[in-house]
């Protein structure tokens, strides 16, 4: 699993669904730099220590960021106001990437979850 993968993914989908989601993957990677780069669920996924702590996918008519955890979204809801989301993925525009800061909220959420507060 690795990389490559991603960028297969990446590579089979129309744009600007695929330019959208390499940008989220480069803030992802930027935010998490030591996070492995995986497919998990069939979909990319980024791994830190074993855990799976964030992906996303392309769908029909939208994009989905997810963060591998029912309960991210809904403790950042105030933050994801205006968006669709359901427990477990966060709805965005095919050609309208999520913002960084909003991205580093949710892989620090997901992080806290899965490691314990940073020290």
């Amino acid at each position: 699993m690795s990389k490559k993968e991603i960028d297969q993914y990446l590579g089979a989908l129309d744009e600007p669904k695929g330019a959208t989601l390499a940008q989220l993957r480069d803030t992802i990677v930027a935010i998490v730099p030591n996070a492995e780069q995986c497919i998990s669920y069939g979909v990319p996924a980024f791994r830190l220590q074993g855990k799976t702590i964030a992906g996303f996918a392309a769908f029909k008519n939208h994009l989905s960021y997810l963060p591998h955890s029912g309960s991210v979204i809904p403790r950042l809801a105030r933050e994801t106001e205006g968006y669709t989301k359901t427990k477990g993925s966060l709805h965005f525009p095919v050609d309208k990437p999520l913002p960084k800061k909003l991205v580093k909220k949710l892989l620090d959420a997901r992080m806290a979850e899965a490691f314990g507060p940073r020290r």
